[in-house]
């Protein structure tokens, strides 16, 4: 383990905001690579969120600071930055049990030196843009949230310089890596469908998924069943039509742009979405035989590679430890379950409408393929480092410790979703049964994005966990 880092505060900027919230936007600055400091620094953007005390009626001051110990709000992904903290279901709640709320943005997502398409490039060929790309993976976020800990708590009192972390999804995945390389920086640990598989390798990992996302396919066309021609119809026009259909953010339209939606499938009112836009490609169809832009619109905006392109080319190395390679796991579990046949055959000529016995066509769900980089415009320059990164198994540490976990001594409690279909059950109670202490809330009503959908009663679930006792 390299030496630990305290971040340098390059800005700060505070504000009252409508509500009553005190919102402070903070940035920092930090190693790029934490094994070599001298290559450079990064800039690094959180923001703070406490409720002020009043006054006077009518009036505010910012409470000072430090009154309430922190808990840090880490975002699924990768590659999404931390949400607005107003909107946010965890702020209230947590600013009501006594904390101030942070919510960070990971390296290479948000304000926190983002990763894009010039930026990878002009790191040079490819294998200077894999050893870049490689330095954006959970085990540097961990050293940058602890960097950002040391840096807030210097001056406060012992009692208050450890804090709480919340990690939804991937944000579950930091929070064991957290644990495992950090631990004396942790007062408590929240995680919400984010039990990461540690001990199974990519391709375990995207088998077990697929067999969740046979059963959300067919939970989409028992609800929508004339989906099951209309979703073959568009199929068929895509891979029949002679000429590339261009999206209006300069993407291509391909029959796998299209079953990648079922990336939705996972969360609440999943099949809706997709649905709705399946009913607009089949309008457009049936009225002018071709699609119209503001329905091509629709279809780019649901899953977004192009700005937040991190998701896509660190997705499956967020599965890999020393010495494993992904080697497009996804993609090759996928040749297992003949539903997935547009993965994984280069002739799709012979798709027809549905007829007896014919099999149906199913959506994807959180996978990435090479296909989608030659779809997304913003890919398409990084499908060498891609195809590189998918190659690469010289990781320089494991993600996670699992003898740390083994003895950990931080509270933990965790609410696992037994339909998730992002993070599997059953590697989900593998990892609960190997963290000490854990306490877990398991339930088969809510989906994956149930902190959003359904944040009061995900919220209550976690509370009960840390406040009820168990003799």
């Amino acid at each position: 383990m390299d030496p630990v880092w305290t971040a340098r505060l390059v800005g700060s900027r505070s504000h009252i905001h409508p509500g009553g919230f005190h919102v402070t936007e903070l940035f920092f600055e930090v190693p790029l690579n934490y094994a070599r400091p001298g290559d450079g620094t990064i800039r690094l953007f959180a923001r703070s969120i406490s409720r002020p005390e009043k006054t006077i009626p009518g009036l505010c001051k910012p409470a000072d600071e430090p009154i309430k110990p922190y808990l840090v709000y880490l975002e699924g992904g990768p590659g999404f930055g931390g949400p607005e903290p107003r909107s946010h279901p965890v702020s209230n709640r947590a600013l009501d049990a006594g904390y101030t709320v942070l919510y960070v943005d990971y390296r290479g997502t948000g304000m926190s030196n983002p990763i894009h398409t010039d930026l990878v490039l002009k790191q040079g060929d490819v294998n200077q843009q894999v050893e870049y790309l490689k330095l954006f993976r959970a085990n540097s976020i961990v050293r940058d949230l602890e960097a950002i800990r040391l840096c807030l708590t210097e001056s406060w009192k012992p009692e208050y310089q450890t804090w709480s972390i919340f990690g939804q999804s991937f944000g579950g995945f930091v929070c064991l890596s957290y644990l495992s390389k950090y631990p004396q920086g942790l007062r408590e640990v929240f995680m919400t469908g984010g039990l990461a598989p540690v001990e199974r390798q990519p391709l375990e990992v995207y088998s077990a998924l697929y067999r969740k996302v046979i059963q959300r396919n067919e939970a989409y066309y028992s609800k929508y069943p004339e989906d099951e021609a209309n979703v073959a119809r568009i199929a068929s026009y895509l891979t029949t039509n002679k000429a590339d259909i261009h999206l209006p953010g300069g993407g291509t339209f391909t029959v796998h742009r299209l079953l990648g939606l079922g990336m939705a499938f996972g969360g609440h009112g999943g099949l809706d979405t997709v649905h709705n836009l399946v009913v607009k490609l089949i309008s457009d169809l049936d009225q002018f035989n071709y699609f119209t832009t503001p329905t091509l619109m629709a279809l780019e905006r649901e899953v977004p590679f192009d700005s937040n392109p991190v998701y896509a080319i660190l997705h499956e190395s967020i599965y890999c430890s020393r010495g494993v390679a992904s080697n497009w796991a996804a993609l090759n579990a996928a040749r297992k379950f003949e539903n997935f046949f547009f993965w994984t055959q280069s002739d799709h000529s012979q798709l027809s409408l549905p007829v007896d016995g014919m099999v149906r066509v199913y959506f994807s769900g959180e996978m990435v393929f090479p296909q989608f980089f030659d779809t997304y415009p913003t890919l398409r320059p990084l499908k060498p480092a891609a195809e590189a990164l998918a190659r690469y198994s010289q990781w320089e540490e494991d993600l996670y410790d699992e003898e740390q976990l083994r003895r950990n001594e931080v509270p933990v409690y965790a609410v696992s979703y037994i339909d998730d279909m992002y993070v599997d059950i059953g590697a989900a109670r593998e990892t609960a049964a190997l963290v000490k202490g854990i306490k877990v809330h398991e339930t088969n009503q809510l989906h994956h994005n149930a902190i959003r959908a359904k944040g009061d009663e995900v919220l209550g679930m976690l509370f009960k966990l840390r406040d009820d006792t168990l003799d």
